[in-house]
């Protein structure tokens, strides 16, 4: 851990000089960021709504990590889960909430399952490379979604579908509880949180997971214990891509109640940082979502002292420290061990 720790410090210290050369407090910058994001309730409601796909996004990528693929695609996954789950919301409105929420669910996980075992049954059938075929399909996840909003199922005047049966919202914790008051943080967050334990399960408690970790480890091992790489290849892409399927739950269903184009804003790309920097790790995929939802919410906060965009290099700078000196210490240790 020293590695993200020492990363994380030494990014600050950059940024600040950064933020200095532009003429600005970096002591008042972070001062604002930090405690206007967790100083009250609303913004770290904020800073947990911000952080719930990430986790998902987060956790997509690091499944795939597990069986050895490198799954690009959890931007394009994530918006095809969405639109599944906000058709299912929008077409059976006649529903009880008790069958409409699960059914939303399942809807978003099988839609990004779907969309991510088509890029596993290529690269096991053909061999092709994962990143490409998920580069490829979050492109035309984003075009199949924009034909289907603006030519069928569009409100008028709008990018978005028709709204969402109120009995399938995932209620606001303000809502439920009068905490968080005033902030879109809802009930996704406890499914992204089950979603953790989920993969834990299914990684260290089944056979099916033994067997992922194998193929991620070493493709001759399992090949030579008889497992189908091919068949493991798409299950395990499978159900990446389900995990980031969910995280449209918490824009559709826990917060605008319709599908919205361009509602992502990107977060199947940092869930590949967020997979990166926990190590693979679920439940270390929470924390390190967190604090990218610090750091999200927080841009916001200051963008009245510096443009929000530096708060984005922060970011950007954040992750090639943690990379770099992660491998630097990681050989150390090695070293030291050898």
């Amino acid at each position: 851990m020293a590695g993200p720790a020492i990363s994380v410090a030494a990014s600050m210290v950059l940024g600040g000089v950064l933020i200095a050369a532009i003429g600005r407090d970096p002591f008042e910058v972070y001062q604002k960021l930090f405690v206007d994001t967790l100083g009250n309730t609303y913004g770290i409601g904020q800073v947990l709504f911000k952080a719930t796909p990430l986790i998902l996004t987060g956790l997509s990528v690091a499944f795939a990590f597990r069986a050895g693929l490198f799954n690009i695609g959890a931007e394009g996954q994530m918006t095809i889960g969405a639109f599944g789950s906000a058709w299912v919301g929008f077409t059976f409105t006649s529903l009880p909430w008790i069958i409409l929420i699960p059914l939303c669910v399942a809807a978003g996980f099988a839609a990004g399952a779907f969309w991510a075992s088509i890029a596993g049954y290529l690269k096991a059938r053909f061999g092709s490379h994962e990143v490409i075929n998920t580069i490829m399909l979050n492109f035309i996840a984003l075009a199949l979604v924009s034909y289907l909003v603006n030519n069928i199922y569009l409100v008028p005047a709008t990018i978005h579908t028709p709204e969402i049966s109120p009995n399938a919202y995932l209620h606001r914790f303000d809502e439920l509880t009068g905490l968080f008051k005033g902030s879109p943080f809802n009930l996704s967050f406890v499914i992204a949180l089950l979603a953790c334990c989920l993969m834990y399960y299914i990684i260290e408690k089944t056979p099916t997971g033994y067997r992922i970790k194998t193929l991620g480890l070493n493709r001759n091992a399992a090949v030579y214990a008889k497992m189908n790489p091919g068949r493991l290849t798409i299950a395990a892409m499978a159900i990446a891509g389900g995990f980031a399927g969910l995280g449209g739950l918490n824009f559709v269903n826990g917060y605008k109640h319709y599908f919205e184009i361009g509602f992502t804003e990107n977060a199947g790309y940092v869930g590949i940082a967020v997979a990166l920097i926990a190590r693979n790790n679920p439940f270390a995929i929470i924390a390190i979502a967190v604090f990218f939802g610090i750091l999200e919410y927080g841009g916001l906060t200051v963008n009245t002292i510096v443009p929000k965009e530096i708060v984005t290099i922060l970011q950007g700078v954040i992750i090639l420290m943690i990379i770099t000196l992660t491998r630097y210490f990681d050989k150390k240790l090695k070293l030291k061990t050898a």
